[in-house]
């Protein structure tokens, strides 16, 4: 029972094992669904399967047109002309045509609206998966910088169309399979830092690779960041100036009115839509002043109205990119399912991250197939989305709608549009992600590992690309976690205010250690890969190596038996009298015996007395003196536990040091039966609840008979009462009357007794 006495509490309760709270307090049976439960279908759990495969029909029905139509179509069109003019602008990274960027703002959105679970992300396209099309384009697809025939460029632009379309598809193909599989978990691999260091490096692959575009020089290929910088040097003296001077103008433009933007983001009514903006200027500019034939800058050129019919992919290109492909749908549903993730929370409503892999699998499916590139969601879009007002999807259908009109009808307006504008643009939205250099500091004060996860993510993503970066990042992760469970936190734990609570030994100095006990703390998984550590961790701990001791034992009591049956030793009731100074044999011919015999247990059956090994032993054998009776492993952080590692506690069971075990999670005993674990040597008592139960029963065991410490409660046999003259004590405090009867009749054999 627990009583509040102020601020403190009292708790009367036996002193419980597992084996005794489990004849107790009798465990409810559960029934553990089985494999063929789960491929069981019942005419609910059907509907189930659909609704939510189908989300539009549990949300749509609930919609309010009265309170959300209006937000939902304010908010459909300001995303909708960002996503024009991202789209123009991230087609540059992804190496195609502007025009192939506006069928990626169309067909996933349509597709996502259908089949998606956010109801506030706007899918499209994403600067980081865009240039890692771009790359695998510019890989297959090389600039054939010595024709450049009006024919070979648009044989090349087809060919590079055809390529980031079925690079696309295969990323859909890979996400809606994983999505099918139910293995939306797999994103819980990708870190925050990874993302983080992941994100700023593309950025800066990004910056670097619309250098060419600002700077209107014909680089060959892209080979990664350093080379493209190389590259460009070689050819500066070729600097288009107006584009230059233009792309610069721009940018300025774009990051001043985004600060103002952040900054004064209450007081707005919605965002300054600085990039529509700054886009009709520079085309009008453009075409008024006839840029194009005046200072040879390079355009958006003609933009084909209308949509093209779908195409199949191309399967050399899946057979030659399936890495890139597996890189792209991992990048691009992590990116996304982040995002959506945080308009959640903020907006109290539940993703589901397995359907959210089907939806943007079907998205670029569709979308690849159209002739788009890999789509995701943008960060800067959707809080364009969100922060005027959209309340569900709708919004990013009807920014759909803004993105078909453009294709159909107005495009032509945006083809005297220079791409050092676009370039710029697609620049000013990586504030964001650059701005992640910061986050290196604070990682490095809050965890060293996930510090050493972002630099070791850039520094790959940098150097090999962005899918052997991240690949390279993944398996660092993955090995940080080895490290962290290969070299867990073991710690020895003593009392703390002579109360239940057990912490740090070296952390407080008013402790109380039972004598001949120690208490080990392990805060990891106990297995095959960090048994090793563990056991020297525990060895260094209790301060002896219990394999050493008990080879030492063995070793000895072959020598007494010999000086027995020689006659050379006699046993007296004070010990052991040698008879002679004989000399003793070399430790090298007893190592020369079978060294299984030394690790059984020691066996003094045919001994005419049992020996006390921390007494005085014959002359010339000596064994290590053992003080410790008893060890409790504490194994509450355990989350999980090799059955072989546990074999490790017979050493000290061999040499009669009790083990106990405290804190086990549920169904761990259950396990350990069902593996055949238990033995003579190991037994089920060993296991208690929780420390002090452990502590408590190896007091009443070892001092019960012979020391008035303990005297029993009457008609109790399990409840005992501790006095242990500043050992483990009650602490005074005051108590309400109600208490006053239980404590009397409690402590009363205690006052008799003195």
């Amino acid at each position: 029972m627990v009583e509040p006495v102020g601020n403190q509490y009292v708790v009367a309760r036996p002193v419980y094992s597992e084996n005794l709270f489990g004849e107790e307090y009798e465990k409810v049976h559960r029934y553990h669904k089985t494999f063929l439960d789960h491929l069981s279908c019942s005419s609910q759990k059907c509907k189930r399967i659909a609704l939510s495969l189908l989300p539009i029909t549990s949300w749509l029905p609930a919609y309010r047109f009265k309170e959300w139509m209006l937000s939902d179509i304010v908010s459909g069109v300001s995303t909708g002309l960002v996503a024009v003019l991202q789209g123009l602008a991230f087609a540059l990274l992804a190496n195609v045509p502007p025009s192939y960027g506006l069928y990626t703002a169309f067909f996933p959105v349509i597709i996502y609206f259908f089949f998606g679970t956010s109801r506030h992300i706007s899918v499209g396209p994403f600067p980081v998966l865009s240039l890692m099309v771009g790359d695998l384009v510019t890989r297959l697809v090389p600039d054939d910088l010595g024709n450049s025939t009006l024919t070979n460029v648009s044989s090349i632009d087809e060919q590079k169309v055809m390529v980031a379309a079925s690079i696309t598809v295969l990323a859909g193909i890979f996400q809606l399979v994983l999505g099918i599989l139910q293995v939306g978990f797999i994103v819980i691999y990708l870190s925050q830092s990874l993302i983080s260091g992941f994100t700023t490096a593309a950025a800066i692959h990004i910056v670097v690779s619309q250098l060419k575009f600002m700077l209107q020089l014909k680089v060959p290929g892209f080979g990664g960041p350093l080379a493209l910088i190389y590259s460009i040097f070689e050819q500066i003296e070729k600097t288009n100036i107006a584009d230059l001077v233009t792309s610069l103008i721009i940018l300025v433009i774009v990051f001043v009115v985004k600060e103002i933007n952040e900054r004064f983001k209450a007081k707005l009514p919605a965002p300054i839509p600085i990039e529509l903006i700054v886009t009709v200027i520079a085309a009008g500019i453009s075409y008024a002043c006839n840029f194009k034939d005046k200072f040879k800058v390079d355009v958006v050129g003609k933009l084909e109205q209308g949509f093209q019919a779908p195409v199949a992919p191309d399967i050399n290109v899946f057979q030659s990119s399936v890495g890139d492909g597996f890189s792209i749908a991992i990048v691009g549903f992590a990116i996304a399912f982040s995002v959506a993730k945080v308009y959640s929370i903020k907006h109290d409503y539940l993703i589901d991250g397995n359907q959210e892999l089907i939806a943007f699998g079907l998205s670029n499916i569709v979308g690849g197939s159209f002739k788009g590139f890999a789509a995701s969601t943008s960060l800067s879009r959707t809080g364009v989305q969100e922060s005027t007002g959209g309340k569900t999807q709708i919004a990013g259908f009807l920014s759909a709608i803004i993105v078909m009109i453009v294709i159909l009808a107005i495009g032509f307006l945006l083809e005297p549009l220079q791409k050092s504008v676009l370039a710029a643009l697609a620049l000013g939205n990586l504030k964001g992600m650059l701005m992640q250099f910061r986050e290196v500091g604070i990682l490095w004060r809050k965890d060293r590992y996930d510090c050493m996860i972002w630099l070791v993510t850039f520094v790959a993503a940098i150097l090999l690309g962005l899918d052997l970066g991240l690949a390279a990042a993944v398996g660092f992760e993955l090995l940080t976690v080895v490290f962290r469970t290969q070299f867990p936190n073991c710690t020895l734990l003593a009392n703390v205010g002579r109360s239940n609570i057990y912490k740090n030994r070296k952390d407080y100095a008013d402790i109380y250690e039972p004598d001949g006990v120690k208490i080990f703390r392990c805060s990891a998984p106990v297995f095959f890969a960090n048994m090793e550590y563990f056991k020297d961790k525990l060895i260094k701990a209790v301060g002896f190596n219990p394999l050493r001791v008990l080879r030492k034992r063995n070793k000895a009591l072959r020598k007494i038996r010999k000086m027995l049956k020689k006659g050379e030793l006699q046993v007296t009731p004070k010990g052991f009298i040698s008879t002679v100074n004989g000399i003793p044999e070399s430790d090298e011919e007893l190592d020369n015996n079978k060294i299984e015999e030394l690790d059984q247990p020691t066996n003094m059956a045919d001994l005419p007395m049992q020996i006390d090994w921390n007494s005085d032993l014959p002359p010339n054998i000596r064994v290590p003196r053992i003080d410790i009776h008893s060890i409790i492993l504490d194994f509450s952080a355990v989350t999980f536990l090799d059955v072989s590692a546990m074999r490790t506690l017979k050493e000290f069971i061999r040499i009669d040091v009790d083990i106990y075990i405290v804190g086990v999670h549920d169904g761990f005993l259950d396990k350990l039966e069902r593996c055949v674990f238990f033995d003579e040597e190991l037994k089920t008592s060993m296991f208690f609840l929780t420390i002090h139960d452990a502590v408590l029963h190896i007091l009443m065991k070892r001092d019960m008979a012979t020391s008035p410490k303990f005297q029993p409660i009457k008609g109790s046999y399990d409840h005992y009462i501790i006095n242990t003259d500043g050992e483990l004590r009650s602490r005074e405090h005051t108590v309400s009357h109600s208490l006053l009867f239980l404590l009397f009749n409690t402590f009363l054999p205690e006052f008799k007794h003195q």
